[in-house]
């Protein structure tokens, strides 16, 4: 794991927070930090698996024996994986900037295409302009400080982890989720360019005991972006009753 409070005090709930592409802990610095009150949080490391199974038992075998479990993004499809395997021990689940949904044809070309332009010769400087305008949303693009967060992390993860994360294939998720009925809060940024609103939408559809949340002038990055909102919200389902 990335990193992890010391031991698992009681009365704390153990939550293990997944990241998306080219993230880690980082991520979930605010989050860590708002619930250390209520929450024993772990941050799971996906950057070595070849395979999304892979990637699944690796965090399971460095995670607590029942967790609540927050997925974001690329992290959101390891959790629906976690949840194939090992469903006994996710006592409640929050997926962020989540989807359901394999890669397209179209997607799927798009990260061969992606992975072929890391392969040239340079220096990998993690997001650039390009696609942090797809990652953020448009009214924060000239907050410097939320772009050099951004950009240190996914340059400091580098092009090996970008390249491995890349191209793990992503499973459809709609009969785990359909059949999900612990609690589930499914939180996206309103104007989410990489999992669109949506798609969180047809999640809560899919199961309608869930909460969502769609965050005004938020783009892909809800965690770093609308921290407060974040926080305040996995505080709330981490507390409502089973």
């Amino acid at each position: 794991m990335q990193i992890a409070t010391a031991g698992n005090p009681p009365g704390k709930i153990p939550l293990l927070l997944l990241p998306g592409l080219l993230n880690d802990a980082e991520l979930w610095r605010a989050q860590i930090a708002d619930l250390s009150d209520v929450a024993d949080c772990i941050v799971g490391d996906q950057t070595r698996g070849q395979t999304l199974q892979a990637v699944a038992a690796d965090v399971l075998a460095q995670a607590p024996p029942r967790f609540a479990l927050a997925g974001f993004s690329l992290g959101g499809f390891v959790a629906q994986q976690i949840l194939r395997v090992a469903p006994a021990r996710v006592q409640r689940l929050a997926l962020i900037g989540a989807s359901i949904h394999a890669d397209s044809p179209e997607r799927a070309a798009q990260r061969r295409a992606q992975r072929a332009s890391v392969r040239l010769p340079g220096t990998f400087h993690g997001f650039g302009d390009r696609l942090m305008r797809s990652y953020i949303d448009a009214s924060r693009l000239h907050d410097q400080a939320l772009v050099h967060r951004v950009r240190a992390m996914t340059t400091r993860l580098g092009a090996e982890v970008f390249l491995r994360q890349s191209a793990l294939e992503r499973l459809d998720g709609h009969d785990v989720l359909a059949a999900y009925r612990d609690p589930l809060l499914i939180v996206c940024g309103a104007n989410d360019r990489i999992t669109p609103p949506a798609v969180s939408e047809e999640m809560h559809a899919l199961a309608p005991h869930s909460r969502l949340l769609l965050l005004p002038g938020c783009g892909h990055l809800a965690p770093m972006e609308k921290p407060a909102e974040v926080s305040a919200a996995l505080r709330d389902w981490l507390l409502a009753p089973a």
